[in-house]
């Protein structure tokens, strides 16, 4: 059955209902960090977690646990059906359906729970938790994991929305795989056959503006949906919470990369990679191109960076050079890659940093902060621009998205 503090966190979403319509996406963001939090309680989390903030902070207000909080936090995006980037109305893989990952950590008692490609459950960060409080794993995946959540009172249900399907419909009709070499392989350029010129740029966009005419997606979500088709998103979502004494956890939570792979799991539910709390240093999450965050377990390696002595900043920049690193520099193939991390010291200092600037012009990384005055702040880049996702199929040249 559902435990007691899942029904308390349900109810703590409900009762900031009316505060949460004050804490809309299109809210100021400030371009310069303040680095550190005004007081004790703080969370810090992905931007797209902010209209939820209140939930999380509310919990911590009261003296409750910091994992209530941040999944209070992460648990607002993945019950909304209009975010296609976790939980119900996920963009699916390539067959369509909807697959999960998630992780936590609980600093105080310094455990943790994942679960990966699961379907027919919608809160995954909820099921990482009952992993965490009620197995003796740390991950379960597929299958498994949806029976034990099953077992744990979890409701199955579909969680591909009309909305999503149609974008998964337009997407198979243009044609879109995750089939061929990646960015890393010797033959990554064997993947750029599909690109664009700009004069058959406007007969593409012709094309696919008639297929999700058929399909029945509405004009003014034509442009959000080729998109989607165009640039998979990597939707996902983190929170990090710091209670007054010092008590710490994360969470992270996704519906991974669209049009996937089945089976595919990236740095979400990865222990060390999409999630990492220490409680005697601090809490991380990533948000971002999953593959590449793995390899250099991105949010262990800052909080032993923080553990070393580095701010958050420094940390959180350090990792990002690692991704570098991994390609030698070379822009021409980071410019497909992008990863924003969410930090957050035991003292209160905190960072968010990205590769890029952001995903488009004009909207720009951000991080979500709430110690009394919630706020969302332009993270820290790199490299000046946007990045863009892979594969490609059209040159930066071409877009006229």
């Amino acid at each position: 059955m559902i435990s007691r503090r899942q029904l308390l966190v349900g109810a703590a979403i409900g009762a900031l209902g009316a505060q949460r319509a004050g804490l809309g996406a299109d809210a100021k963001i400030e371009v310069k960090q303040r680095m550190r939090v005004g007081s004790k309680p703080a969370l810090i989390a992905a931007g797209n977690s902010f209209p939820y903030l209140n939930a999380g902070y509310e919990i911590l207000r009261s003296n409750g646990d910091t994992l209530d909080a941040a999944i209070a936090v992460v648990r607002g995006p993945e019950d909304d059906p209009t975010d296609d980037s976790v939980g119900l109305g996920g963009l699916p893989n390539e067959e369509g359906t909807v697959e999960l990952d998630a992780s936590c950590m609980h600093g105080p008692t310094r455990r943790a729970g994942a679960v990966g490609a699961v379907h027919n459950i919608k809160n995954v960060s909820m099921l990482a938790r009952e992993v965490m409080l009620h197995s003796g794993h740390v991950m379960l995946v597929g299958e498994g994991a949806e029976r034990f959540a099953v077992a744990r009172g979890f409701q199955r249900e579909n969680l591909l929305t009309d909305a999503s399907r149609k974008v998964w419909l337009l997407w198979k009709e243009a044609h879109s795989d995750w089939w061929g070499p990646g960015l890393d392989s010797p033959q990554w350029r064997e993947h750029l056959r599909e690109q664009l010129h700009s004069d058959v740029a406007g007969a593409y966009f012709d094309r696919l503006r008639s297929i999700a005419d058929n399909l029945g997606i509405a004009a003014d979500r034509q442009r959000t949906a080729i998109r989607d088709v165009l640039f998979p998103s990597t939707g996902t979502t983190h929170c990090s919470a710091l209670s007054p004494e010092g008590a710490m956890s994360g969470c992270t939570t996704t519906s991974g990369l669209a049009w996937k792979i089945p089976g595919r799991l990236g740095d979400s539910p990865v222990i060390g990679a999409g999630c990492y709390t220490d409680q005697a240093v601090g809490s991380a999450g990533a948000t971002g191109s999953g593959e590449e965050n793995i390899k250099i377990a991105g949010t262990h390696t800052i909080i032993e960076n923080m553990r070393k002595g580095m701010t958050p900043l420094d940390a959180g920049m350090d990792a990002l050079q690692r991704i570098v690193r991994t390609y030698n520099g070379d822009r021409e193939r980071l410019k497909f890659i992008d990863m924003t991390y969410y930090i957050l010291r035991k003292d209160g200092a905190y960072a968010g940093v990205s590769l890029w600037t952001g995903y488009e012009p004009g909207r720009p990384h951000t991080i979500a902060v709430h110690d009394g005055a919630p706020r969302l702040e332009k993270t820290v880049n790199v490299f000046e621009g946007v990045s863009r996702e892979w594969p490609p199929l059209m040159t930066p040249s071409t877009s006229t998205l």
